[in-house]
Protein backbone atom coordinates (compact mmCIF):
# COMPACT_ATOMS: atom_id res chain seq x y z
CA UNK A 1 0.00 0.00 0.00
CA UNK A 2 1.67 3.22 -0.97
CA UNK A 3 -0.88 5.86 0.91
CA UNK A 4 0.72 8.62 2.15
CA UNK A 5 -1.66 10.60 4.37
CA UNK A 6 0.00 12.05 7.35
CA UNK A 7 -1.06 14.34 10.51
CA UNK A 8 -4.40 13.43 10.94
CA UNK A 9 -3.94 12.30 14.17
CA UNK A 10 -3.58 16.34 14.62
CA UNK A 11 -6.29 19.05 15.73
CA UNK A 12 -7.60 19.54 11.88
CA UNK A 13 -8.60 22.89 11.38
CA UNK A 14 -11.25 22.54 8.44
CA UNK A 15 -12.90 26.10 8.75
CA UNK A 16 -15.37 26.58 6.69
CA UNK A 17 -15.57 29.56 3.46
CA UNK A 18 -11.60 30.29 4.51
CA UNK A 19 -8.68 29.95 1.84
CA UNK A 20 -5.01 29.10 3.73
CA UNK A 21 -2.66 31.99 2.25
CA UNK A 22 -1.17 28.39 1.12
CA UNK A 23 1.51 28.20 -1.91
CA UNK A 24 -1.28 26.50 -4.25
CA UNK A 25 -1.60 25.71 -7.96
CA UNK A 26 -4.56 27.16 -8.59
CA UNK A 27 -4.46 26.36 -12.59
CA UNK A 28 -6.77 25.89 -15.02
CA UNK A 29 -8.81 22.68 -14.58
CA UNK A 30 -11.53 23.94 -12.90
CA UNK A 31 -13.78 22.69 -15.43
CA UNK A 32 -15.88 20.66 -16.19
CA UNK A 33 -18.90 22.34 -14.13
CA UNK A 34 -22.00 23.31 -13.68
CA UNK A 35 -22.36 19.49 -13.66
CA UNK A 36 -25.43 17.78 -15.63
CA UNK A 37 -28.72 17.36 -14.00
CA UNK A 38 -28.93 13.53 -12.42
CA UNK A 39 -32.37 11.69 -13.33
CA UNK A 40 -33.57 9.62 -10.11
CA UNK A 41 -32.15 6.96 -8.66
CA UNK A 42 -28.54 8.30 -10.53
CA UNK A 43 -25.34 9.15 -8.77
CA UNK A 44 -22.46 11.23 -9.68
CA UNK A 45 -19.56 9.41 -11.91
CA UNK A 46 -16.96 11.77 -12.82
CA UNK A 47 -15.23 11.71 -16.58
CA UNK A 48 -11.67 11.35 -17.46
CA UNK A 49 -9.45 13.99 -17.14
CA UNK A 50 -12.04 15.93 -14.59
CA UNK A 51 -9.46 18.48 -12.27
CA UNK A 52 -9.69 17.54 -9.25
CA UNK A 53 -8.50 18.48 -5.35
CA UNK A 54 -6.98 16.84 -2.12
CA UNK A 55 -7.17 18.44 1.17
CA UNK A 56 -6.48 16.36 4.42
CA UNK A 57 -4.83 18.63 6.42
CA UNK A 58 -4.89 22.00 7.50
CA UNK A 59 -7.62 24.80 6.73
CA UNK A 60 -9.45 24.09 4.03
CA UNK A 61 -8.57 26.37 1.07
CA UNK A 62 -11.97 26.61 -1.23
CA UNK A 63 -10.02 29.04 -2.96
CA UNK A 64 -8.25 26.33 -5.60
CA UNK A 65 -9.99 26.11 -8.94
CA UNK A 66 -10.87 22.37 -9.11
CA UNK A 67 -13.71 20.81 -9.95
CA UNK A 68 -13.62 18.60 -7.15
CA UNK A 69 -12.50 18.32 -3.60
CA UNK A 70 -11.95 14.99 -2.06
CA UNK A 71 -11.66 16.21 2.18
CA UNK A 72 -11.16 14.20 5.84
CA UNK A 73 -15.16 12.72 5.98
CA UNK A 74 -15.14 13.39 9.83
CA UNK A 75 -13.42 16.68 10.16
CA UNK A 76 -15.15 18.71 7.30
CA UNK A 77 -18.67 20.15 8.36
CA UNK A 78 -21.79 20.35 6.87
CA UNK A 79 -21.02 23.89 6.24
CA UNK A 80 -17.54 23.35 4.40
CA UNK A 81 -19.56 21.07 1.89
CA UNK A 82 -22.52 23.23 1.22
CA UNK A 83 -20.03 25.67 0.71
CA UNK A 84 -17.98 23.86 -2.33
CA UNK A 85 -21.20 22.87 -3.68
CA UNK A 86 -22.54 26.23 -3.60
CA UNK A 87 -19.09 27.29 -5.98
CA UNK A 88 -20.18 23.92 -8.54
CA UNK A 89 -17.73 21.88 -6.83
CA UNK A 90 -18.37 18.13 -6.76
CA UNK A 91 -17.23 16.49 -3.10
CA UNK A 92 -15.93 13.25 -1.78
CA UNK A 93 -15.49 12.41 1.90
CA UNK A 94 -12.55 10.22 2.45
CA UNK A 95 -12.53 7.82 4.86
CA UNK A 96 -10.95 4.50 6.29
CA UNK A 97 -12.75 1.14 5.44
CA UNK A 98 -10.18 -1.33 5.74
CA UNK A 99 -8.15 -0.05 8.59
CA UNK A 100 -8.66 0.91 12.10
CA UNK A 101 -7.87 4.57 13.26
CA UNK A 102 -7.71 5.31 17.40
CA UNK A 103 -8.51 8.69 16.66
CA UNK A 104 -11.87 8.73 14.85
CA UNK A 105 -15.03 9.25 17.57
CA UNK A 106 -16.18 5.80 16.79
CA UNK A 107 -13.19 4.10 17.41
CA UNK A 108 -14.62 2.25 20.69
CA UNK A 109 -17.82 0.49 18.32
CA UNK A 110 -15.13 -1.56 16.54
CA UNK A 111 -14.96 -4.92 18.18
CA UNK A 112 -11.59 -6.11 19.50
CA UNK A 113 -11.53 -9.45 17.59
CA UNK A 114 -11.55 -7.65 14.33
CA UNK A 115 -8.08 -5.20 14.63
CA UNK A 116 -5.31 -6.84 13.41
CA UNK A 117 -1.83 -5.89 12.34
CA UNK A 118 -0.19 -1.96 13.00
CA UNK A 119 -0.58 -0.88 9.01
CA UNK A 120 2.49 1.41 9.28
CA UNK A 121 0.77 4.34 10.36
CA UNK A 122 0.66 5.20 14.06
CA UNK A 123 -2.61 4.23 15.68
CA UNK A 124 -4.04 2.63 12.70
CA UNK A 125 -4.49 -1.41 12.49
CA UNK A 126 -5.94 -3.08 9.63
CA UNK A 127 -9.26 -4.70 10.07
CA UNK A 128 -10.47 -8.51 9.45
CA UNK A 129 -12.77 -8.09 6.41
CA UNK A 130 -13.98 -11.19 6.78
CA UNK A 131 -16.42 -9.95 9.17
CA UNK A 132 -18.66 -8.74 6.79
CA UNK A 133 -21.99 -8.85 9.47
CA UNK A 134 -20.08 -6.60 11.75
CA UNK A 135 -18.71 -4.35 9.95
CA UNK A 136 -21.58 -3.59 7.58
CA UNK A 137 -23.10 -1.59 9.86
CA UNK A 138 -19.90 0.64 11.36
CA UNK A 139 -19.26 1.15 7.42
CA UNK A 140 -22.96 1.96 6.77
CA UNK A 141 -23.29 4.85 9.72
CA UNK A 142 -19.87 6.06 8.31
CA UNK A 143 -21.41 6.81 4.73
CA UNK A 144 -24.92 7.76 6.40
CA UNK A 145 -22.92 10.59 7.84
CA UNK A 146 -21.18 11.75 4.13
CA UNK A 147 -24.90 11.36 2.99
CA UNK A 148 -25.83 13.79 5.77
CA UNK A 149 -22.89 16.37 5.24
CA UNK A 150 -24.12 16.28 1.28
CA UNK A 151 -21.03 14.72 -0.06
CA UNK A 152 -21.35 13.60 -3.56
CA UNK A 153 -19.32 10.37 -3.21
CA UNK A 154 -16.91 8.42 -1.40
CA UNK A 155 -13.44 7.52 -0.94
CA UNK A 156 -12.64 4.44 0.84
CA UNK A 157 -8.94 3.89 1.91
CA UNK A 158 -7.04 0.52 2.59
CA UNK A 159 -8.86 -1.38 0.30
CA UNK A 160 -6.05 -4.17 -0.09
CA UNK A 161 -5.21 -5.57 3.42
CA UNK A 162 -5.51 -9.07 1.87
CA UNK A 163 -2.19 -7.79 -0.16
CA UNK A 164 -0.32 -6.26 3.29
CA UNK A 165 0.69 -8.07 6.75
CA UNK A 166 -2.74 -7.54 8.14
CA UNK A 167 -2.80 -10.50 11.23
CA UNK A 168 -5.34 -12.12 9.07
CA UNK A 169 -5.19 -15.01 6.85
CA UNK A 170 -7.05 -12.38 4.19
CA UNK A 171 -7.25 -13.98 0.52
CA UNK A 172 -8.30 -12.00 -2.84
CA UNK A 173 -12.05 -13.28 -2.42
CA UNK A 174 -11.84 -11.80 0.81
CA UNK A 175 -11.19 -8.32 -0.49
CA UNK A 176 -13.26 -8.44 -3.50
CA UNK A 177 -16.28 -9.72 -1.42
CA UNK A 178 -15.56 -6.64 1.21
CA UNK A 179 -15.27 -4.06 -1.94
CA UNK A 180 -17.63 -4.59 -3.45
CA UNK A 181 -19.44 -4.45 -0.02
CA UNK A 182 -18.26 -1.30 0.09
CA UNK A 183 -19.58 0.34 -3.09
CA UNK A 184 -23.06 -1.42 -2.39
CA UNK A 185 -22.96 0.88 1.21
CA UNK A 186 -22.31 3.95 -0.91
CA UNK A 187 -24.31 3.23 -3.99
CA UNK A 188 -27.28 2.26 -1.74
CA UNK A 189 -27.47 6.01 0.16
CA UNK A 190 -26.89 7.83 -3.66
CA UNK A 191 -23.01 8.39 -3.52
CA UNK A 192 -20.37 7.39 -5.98
CA UNK A 193 -17.53 5.85 -4.85
CA UNK A 194 -13.96 5.19 -5.75
CA UNK A 195 -11.53 2.28 -5.90
CA UNK A 196 -8.05 3.57 -3.51
CA UNK A 197 -5.20 1.76 -5.15
CA UNK A 198 -5.73 -2.53 -5.68
CA UNK A 199 -4.34 -2.19 -9.01
CA UNK A 200 -4.18 -6.05 -9.14
CA UNK A 201 -8.39 -6.08 -8.82
CA UNK A 202 -8.99 -3.36 -11.36
CA UNK A 203 -10.08 -5.79 -13.80
CA UNK A 204 -12.30 -7.55 -11.43
CA UNK A 205 -13.89 -4.17 -9.87
CA UNK A 206 -13.77 -1.30 -12.37
CA UNK A 207 -17.29 -2.41 -13.18
CA UNK A 208 -18.43 -1.84 -9.04
CA UNK A 209 -16.77 1.43 -8.67
CA UNK A 210 -17.47 5.15 -10.32
CA UNK A 211 -13.49 6.31 -10.00
CA UNK A 212 -10.41 5.60 -9.36
CA UNK A 213 -8.17 7.11 -7.17
CA UNK A 214 -4.27 6.03 -6.90
CA UNK A 215 -1.17 7.59 -5.45
CA UNK A 216 2.58 6.98 -7.27
CA UNK A 217 1.67 4.77 -10.51
CA UNK A 218 3.90 7.30 -12.17
CA UNK A 219 7.17 6.89 -9.86
CA UNK A 220 6.22 2.83 -9.80
CA UNK A 221 5.59 2.51 -13.85
CA UNK A 222 2.17 1.20 -12.75
CA UNK A 223 -0.36 3.95 -15.03
CA UNK A 224 -1.27 1.85 -17.63
CA UNK A 225 -2.99 -0.39 -15.31
CA UNK A 226 -5.97 1.87 -14.78
CA UNK A 227 -6.55 1.95 -17.90
CA UNK A 228 -9.79 0.33 -18.04
CA UNK A 229 -11.13 2.96 -15.93
CA UNK A 230 -10.68 5.45 -18.75
CA UNK A 231 -12.04 3.53 -21.09
CA UNK A 232 -15.27 2.70 -19.02
CA UNK A 233 -15.47 6.40 -19.55
CA UNK A 234 -14.71 7.05 -15.50
CA UNK A 235 -12.06 9.51 -14.00
CA UNK A 236 -8.38 8.49 -11.95
CA UNK A 237 -7.52 10.96 -9.62
CA UNK A 238 -3.65 10.56 -9.23
CA UNK A 239 -1.14 11.88 -7.39
CA UNK A 240 2.40 12.19 -7.31
CA UNK A 241 4.96 13.19 -4.14
CA UNK A 242 8.44 12.16 -5.45
CA UNK A 243 8.39 13.34 -8.98
CA UNK A 244 7.57 16.77 -9.94
CA UNK A 245 5.12 17.55 -12.89
CA UNK A 246 7.29 17.33 -15.48
CA UNK A 247 8.26 13.73 -14.75
CA UNK A 248 5.04 12.69 -15.40
CA UNK A 249 2.26 15.06 -16.59
CA UNK A 250 2.92 14.25 -20.53
CA UNK A 251 2.17 10.42 -20.16
CA UNK A 252 -0.56 11.32 -17.39
CA UNK A 253 -2.34 13.21 -20.49
CA UNK A 254 -1.92 10.31 -23.09
CA UNK A 255 -3.67 8.13 -20.25
CA UNK A 256 -6.20 10.64 -19.49
CA UNK A 257 -5.21 10.90 -15.86
CA UNK A 258 -6.26 13.59 -13.85
CA UNK A 259 -2.55 13.88 -12.16
CA UNK A 260 -1.15 16.69 -9.78
CA UNK A 261 1.81 16.64 -7.49
CA UNK A 262 0.84 17.09 -3.54
CA UNK A 263 3.44 17.20 -0.46
CA UNK A 264 3.33 13.94 1.36
CA UNK A 265 0.82 15.45 4.31
CA UNK A 266 -1.69 16.42 1.83
CA UNK A 267 -2.25 20.01 2.60
CA UNK A 268 -4.17 22.65 0.10
CA UNK A 269 -0.24 22.51 -1.92
CA UNK A 270 -0.35 21.06 -5.41
CA UNK A 271 0.88 21.49 -8.85
CA UNK A 272 -1.51 20.22 -11.57
CA UNK A 273 -0.69 19.08 -14.70
CA UNK A 274 -2.23 21.57 -17.19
Amino acid sequence: MKRLRLLLLLPLLLLAACTAGRDTDDGADDGPYPWPELAPGEHWRPLPGTGWQWQLTGRLDTSVKAAVYDVDGFNTTKEQVAELKKAGRKTICYLSTGAWEDFRPDADAFPKALLGEGNGWEGERWLDIRALTALEPLMGKRFDMCRDKGFDAVEPDNMDGYANDSGFPLTADDQLRYNRLIAKLAHDRGLAVGLKNDLDQIPQLVGDFDFAVNEQCAQYDECERLTPFVEAGKAVFHVEYELKVDRFCARSRELKLSSMQKHYDLDAWRRTCR
